[in-house]
């Protein structure tokens, strides 16, 4: 069973353990490119089809080719098979602009690694996060499509960046607030609140990255009696549901324990909520 799998997008299996990237690729250079994260689970990968038009999506945003869903379906399941089905993993497709002085030729692949303890600790126990200023109002989007708000590009740095001053902080994870009082997102997950029996999180419209996660949940919400809402959502709000958390591929459902050291308290369908999303991702 591979430690690491790693598979170019023409689908050729490659040593996930050698140099691959060239020196110039500007995945490295300028974070010039797109990536999604899913989980694999009992051999396949979850929630596929969602994270290929995301990906088709941030490609447009960014001026990529969009690469056929097709080719990336055969470079998942060379990936996905190398892996094995013993236990769950985690697939990035990570696709580049190609060299600087190489023309058009873009660069992809498929890489497949264990999960991490911080997911693992996560899934199981949940987070204590702080909130965090982003930076920019609610309505930025609309009039900065340059920003590129809402695509999942490379460009990760700033998300790693408030993950590291949460644990610095005694925390585990981060809450994006815009400038005018609204939760937005966290680096790398959705929020998602209860109220009552109704599942509420922001809307995309926010700038924020449209969740495959949330979105695969909220389907089917409704079949496991919860209603579902997007709405805007402060600081005061997330105080005062009766259940938080933070959504990922990976990771799946991560209650939320605490927000800025104030204490919440597990809701009783904690783990229907949990069963809810490991039913949403693996579905399709």
């Amino acid at each position: 069973m591979a430690e690491q799998v790693l598979v170019t997008l023409d689908c050729e299996l490659r040593d996930a353990d050698e140099p691959f990237l060239h020196a110039d690729d500007l995945a490295a250079l300028r974070g010039d490119g797109v990536f999604e994260t899913l989980l694999v689970r009992h051999g396949r990968a979850c929630n596929l089809e969602a994270h290929l038009a995301r990906i088709g999506r941030s490609s447009r945003a960014l001026g990529l080719p969009v690469v056929d869903a097709g080719d990336w379906r055969d470079a998942i399941s060379m990936a996905v098979q190398a892996w094995g089905n013993r236990r769950e993993g985690v697939l990035r497709l990570v696709y580049s602009r190609g060299r600087e002085n190489a023309g058009s030729a873009t660069t992809g692949y498929v890489l497949v690694n264990p999960l991490s303890q911080r997911m693992l600790k996560a899934r199981a126990g949940g987070v204590a996060v702080l909130t965090l200023e982003r930076g920019y109002a609610s309505d930025l989007q609309e009039h900065a499509p340059w920003l590129l708000l809402g695509a999942k590009t490379l460009s990760y740095a700033m998300n790693m960046a408030a993950i590291r001053y949460a644990v610095d902080n005694g925390a585990d994870d981060a809450i994006f607030v815009s400038s005018d009082g609204y939760l937005l997102e966290g680096p790398s997950a959705a929020v998602v609140l209860l109220r009552g029996t109704t599942l509420v999180t922001p809307p995309a419209s926010l700038g924020i990255l449209p969740s495959t996660t949330q979105q695969a949940v909220f389907d089917i919400a409704g079949e496991h009696g919860f209603g579902t809402a997007c709405e805007l959502i402060t600081v005061v709000d997330l105080l005062n549901a009766d259940g938080a958390w933070m959504l990922s591929s990976a990771t799946l459902s991560a209650r939320i324990t605490s927000v800025n050291g104030l204490r919440l308290p597990e809701p009783p369908v904690a783990a229907d909520v949990a069963r809810l999303v490991d039913r949403a991702v693996e579905r399709d």
